[in-house]
């Protein structure tokens, strides 16, 4: 289970067109939000998909970047980007190992979590936001860690 502090894990998981994504290509080189999301297009993960789309380029100035997954397959993520635009990478845990790495919990033990992780840029967790019901909190409280690092 990830902590504040810890040093953000390593994994390596499909993208939204199948290609690998190591997240060693990205840790301590600059800030990142790592969102954990339900499931593609459905109400709660497309309000926050978007949130994080419309708030994309305010990212982009603090130098973060983000980056969602979910267990869907990576032709849903594709589907899901392409419907709505969004501008950042969507990776593919389908077996959850990644969601248990970072001990992503089930909400109620039954629905995929929504848990938003923002590490520095030396690829250390500052902020951990878990709410399954309010996914537009995630992206706000993320702006304002991120503005704080």
């Amino acid at each position: 289970m990830v902590k504040i502090g810890d040093a953000l894990p390593d994994f390596v998981l499909p993208d939204e067109n199948g290609n690998p994504v190591d997240i060693c290509d990205y840790k301590c080189n600059e800030p990142i939000i790592i969102f954990f999301y339900p499931k593609d297009d459905t109400p709660g993960c497309t309000i926050e998909a978007c949130a994080f789309r419309d708030n994309y380029d305010e990212f982009k100035l603090n130098g973060a970047i983000i980056i969602g997954i979910s267990a869907d397959d990576p032709t849903s993520h594709l589907k899901f980007k392409k419907k709505y635009s969004l501008p950042f990478k969507l990776l593919s845990d389908e077996d959850s190992a990644v969601h248990k790495m970072f001990g992503v919990t089930k909400t109620l033990g039954l629905f995929p979590g929504r848990t938003t992780y923002i590490s520095d840029r030396k690829g250390f967790v500052q902020q951990i936001f878990n709410s399954q019901f309010f996914p537009k909190k995630h992206v706000f409280e993320a702006l304002r860690t991120i503005s704080q690092l």
